[in-house]
């Protein structure tokens, strides 16, 4: 069985949602990690239905699968990047958050996505972390029911600096049917495991899978081959346990790239694992054009 990839959409936000979801069909990725955005499938514009059920047929046209993805920076609030959060001290601003993540669900019902990955949130300075806990599992709670209610899988991403940061965060939370959004990189970030280690030890959790370059302690998603992560064992630890869902790569900083880095991302999962003399990587030079001349914004 071979691994499936898919690529995010907030690495091809400067491109109409229809253009990204086609040039990553062209690469030859299996699916779309699609985040929820102002310009791609707004979940709060009037006609988010009819929206919706126009990119599932997309989808379904070019025989891709989904993975929804809620990390937007300014959906919710346009003057706070990712407030507010399932820890926010205001009850009306968690409760608008719950009501983001449940229309989240419902889109990934429309799409037939394999999961709605999600993170918990940042407490703001002088909230007490016990209490932000409690609030966090009374919207895990709502939350995850609904998604059961609506048959779709929701999954808990660790995110470095938020309340749930670790895997050891995520595994103390007793919630059932909760799963785990997996992002490799992060390991690297808070050096709590090896990324495949990682693979291994929660297998029976996973309801999503990130991958991306990054450097060790260093919250920057790279281009494969400009950071730390052994890519090739993270890839043999998912062969190993079988696992058949959408890997998605997720690098958020490439938009203004996107034409060069969607391709040149799946070439290189496709090709670092083959054995060559002499070869360590393989070469990440794009098919167009060298890296160094590209613009930078």
């Amino acid at each position: 069985m071979s691994l499936r990839f898919a690529y995010n959409t907030n690495g091809t936000a400067n491109h109409r949602i229809e253009d990204a979801i086609r040039l990553i069909k062209d690469a030859g990725y299996d699916g779309v990690a699609l985040t929820l955005d102002i310009h791609h499938l707004d979940p709060f514009a009037e006609n988010w239905v009819i929206e919706a059920d126009r990119i599932a047929s997309l989808l379904n046209r070019l025989e891709l699968g989904s993975v929804i993805e809620t990390g937007a920076r300014f959906l919710l609030d346009p003057t706070a990047k990712h407030e507010p959060t399932l820890v926010t001290a205001d009850a009306s601003g968690r409760a608008r958050r719950v009501g983001f993540l449940k229309r989240a669900i419902e889109i990934g019902k429309i799409l037939n996505s394999e999961a709605v990955s999600f993170w918990a949130g940042v407490p703001k300075p002088g909230v007490d972390h016990g209490e932000a806990r409690g609030w966090l599992i009374e919207g895990l709670r709502e939350f995850s029911d609904f998604a059961a209610e609506k048959g779709v899988v929701a999954a808990l991403e660790p995110e470095p600096g938020m309340l749930i940061e670790t895997l050891d965060d995520f595994a103390a939370i007793d919630l059932p049917g909760l799963s785990l959004a997996l992002d490799t990189g992060h390991c690297l970030v808070t050096g709590e495991r090896d990324p495949a280690a990682a693979v291994h030890e929660f297998a029976p959790r996973l309801g999503t899978v990130a991958i991306e370059d990054m450097k060790r302690g260093e919250h920057i998603h790279l281009p494969f081959g400009e950071g730390d992560m052994d890519v090739p064992a993270v890839l043999d630890a998912l062969d190993a346990i079988g696992f058949s869902k959408l890997v998605c790569v997720e690098l958020s900083r490439e938009s203004h790239r996107a034409d060069v880095m969607v391709g040149q991302s799946l070439d290189y999962l496709r090709t670092c694992r083959r054995p060559g003399p002499g070869l360590p990587m393989p070469d990440t030079t794009p098919r167009e054009a060298a890296m160094p001349g590209l613009p930078t914004s």
